[in-house]
């Protein structure tokens, strides 16, 4: 039996359609349904029905649907442990975000070089919305974010919480002092992106106190807002990791703020597919990254 074969049922299957599926695989419409009905006449069944748009799992398709799942699965688990890691040659596209590519990206990026010489990483950073949104439409193989993403065929696995602190840049005369939510409000806020996790958290610490938020700038670059933060132009809320060495350079200062912001849930996200072997080590990889990184704010 073809193991080509095999997969392009599994994703017929999952799709709907002949031209998704190929699309998928980077085949042609043609090839697709040459593979189904080559599959179908070495069965001696039909897989599936043909219907208006698309086609359905037949009663014997739906059967057969989860042991080719599980044949993948099995095939891609023995590719990986029995080949050898420096042949593994193939790109897995991942996404991130900010706060992880300032704290443990490289640390990551170093393990996964040790464990698979060959394997290319093709990086996108953006807003945990954006990557979370490419991996639900299967144009990223592994997300490394601000999670978990509750999307059917996803797979979560809880990365090691990052914290955030507040800083601003000497001027401002803030650091040394026990200060409260309400004395930010004669400051410019500088943060994450708008609507985001950390946004909303920020924007509800303001509202159970009963406090008018000041004026927050936003951007879905934390980098621009660490730079901005440095140069003076107002108080910001970053992850601790971004922030350690202007501290200890004298850049910026800590500001110690009541209530404390609530730690991020990072996670490691992936396609839940039988085939699917590479991401869900990778996100192992990630989490030991995630766990080796000390998550305190420097002194």
């Amino acid at each position: 039996m073809n193991l080509i074969f095999v997969e392009t049922f599994v994703w017929v299957a999952r799709l709907g359609s002949f031209r998704a599926a190929a699309d998928r695989l980077n085949a042609t419409q043609a090839a697709v349904s040459n593979r189904i009905a080559t599959l179908e006449a070495e069965m001696g069944c039909e897989l599936f029905e043909r219907i208006p748009g698309g086609v359905r799992l037949s009663t014997i398709g739906q059967r057969a649907l989860q042991p080719a799942e599980e044949l993948l699965r099995a095939a891609a688990s023995f590719k990986v442990s029995i080949g050898n890691p420096e042949q593994l040659k193939t790109t897995v596209r991942i996404g991130t975000i900010d706060s992880v590519v300032h704290a443990w990206l490289p640390r990551f990026i170093e393990m996964v070089k040790v464990r698979f010489p060959s394997l290319a990483l093709d990086l996108n950073v953006d807003t945990s919305l954006g990557i979370g949104a490419e991996l639900a439409e299967r144009k990223l193989d592994l997300a490394l974010l601000m999670g978990p993403v509750l999307r059917p065929g996803l797979k979560n696995i809880d990365l090691a919480s990052m914290n955030c602190v507040w800083v601003a840049a000497p001027k401002f005369g803030l650091g040394g002092k026990q200060l409260g939510l309400e004395d930010l409000q004669a400051h410019p806020v500088l943060t994450f992106s708008r609507n985001s996790i950390p946004h909303i958290w920020l924007l509800r610490q303001f509202e159970e106190l009963g406090i008018s938020p000041p004026v927050i700038s936003n951007s879905n670059s934390l980098s621009a807002m660490l730079r901005l933060a440095c140069d003076g132009v107002g108080v910001a809320l970053l992850p601790t990791p971004m922030v350690a060495t202007t501290v200890d350079a004298g850049i910026l200062e800590i500001i110690s703020i009541v209530p404390e912001f609530p730690p991020l849930k990072l996670h490691a996200v992936y396609a839940d597919d039988p085939e699917n072997i590479i991401p869900s080590i990778l996100s192992v990889i990630a989490r030991e990254a995630s766990l080796q990184i000390p998550n305190t704010p420097p002194d």
